[in-house]
């Protein structure tokens, strides 16, 4: 790669008590990074030390919810090129030489790319976690984060945008522990069914346990999870469990 000629790439992270995984991921961008932006919620953990090792910009920033989060972290990058991440990714060898080659030939305004989730030591590449496309590397004012909090997705302003699919994966390590899961599952769905009930939005009569019958359903037989063994089981059944606490939680909100 012509260093004089290739385009300059910010790398923004959002973080917040990510001791556990900082280091591997700011280790994974350091060939392809010309900054490197951290915009943190106030971590009560060594995040921000671990972190002061590495050329990074660290911001503190209060938490308002995942999308506005990284559309604030986005605004802060300098250079042409942003590339998203969270803490708990990183490049693989595959993903960081297509980055280098976009840096020095860039042929379009986003590029997607597979994500490669790791469950407590090993890697799913079924029960509907992989490929797990992601757009995470776009041309700087080309998009915005969007969705429904906490599920968020970089979607391009202009539909008229080119798209490329790169070769290699995020690494994704997720949990560390099934108990890590369940603390997922409890937080995220308290966020979801605050935003579904935020919309005016009313779940129809016994929807908590046919989304959960589904949901096992689309896991563990449509999406193969049964080819994950025993992490698939887990997996599908705690999947499963999610979309029932959802609705549940839903329906107290409701209530109350």
């Amino acid at each position: 790669m012509n260093k004089d000629t290739a385009q300059k790439l910010s790398v923004v992270i959002i973080t917040y008590n990510e001791e556990k995984n900082i280091v591997r991921c700011l280790e994974s961008v350091q060939a392809v990074a010309d900054e490197i932006i951290i915009v943190d919620s106030y971590s009560k953990d060594n995040t921000e030390s671990l972190a002061s090792a590495f050329d990074v910009r660290f911001i503190p920033h209060s938490f308002e919810g995942h999308i506005e989060q990284k559309n604030w972290a986005k605004d802060q990058a300098k250079h042409p090129l942003i590339l998203s991440l969270d803490a708990d990714e990183a490049l693989d060898e595959k993903l960081t030489e297509s980055i280098l080659s976009i840096k020095n030939n860039p042929t379009a305004d986003g590029y997607k790319m597979n994500r490669l989730t790791n469950y407590c030591g090993k890697w799913i590449h079924h029960t509907g976690w992989y490929p797990d496309t992601k757009l995470r590397l776009w041309k700087k004012g080309k998009g915005e984060w969007t969705g429904e909090n906490p599920h968020d997705e970089f979607k391009l302003f202009d539909q008229s945008t080119t798209i490329n699919h790169l070769k290699g994966d995020i690494l994704h390590y997720s949990y560390h522990h099934p108990e890590d899961h369940d603390k997922q599952i409890a937080y995220f769905t308290d966020i979801a069914a605050n935003a579904f009930v935020k919309k005016g939005k009313k779940p129809f009569i016994f929807q908590e346990y046919l989304s959960a019958f589904l949901k096992f359903v689309k896991c563990y037989f449509i999406k193969f999870g049964f080819l994950d063994g025993k992490e698939g089981w887990i997996i599908s059944k705690k999947s499963s469990y999610a979309a029932y606490l959802k609705y549940k939680k839903i329906k107290q909100l409701l209530k109350s």
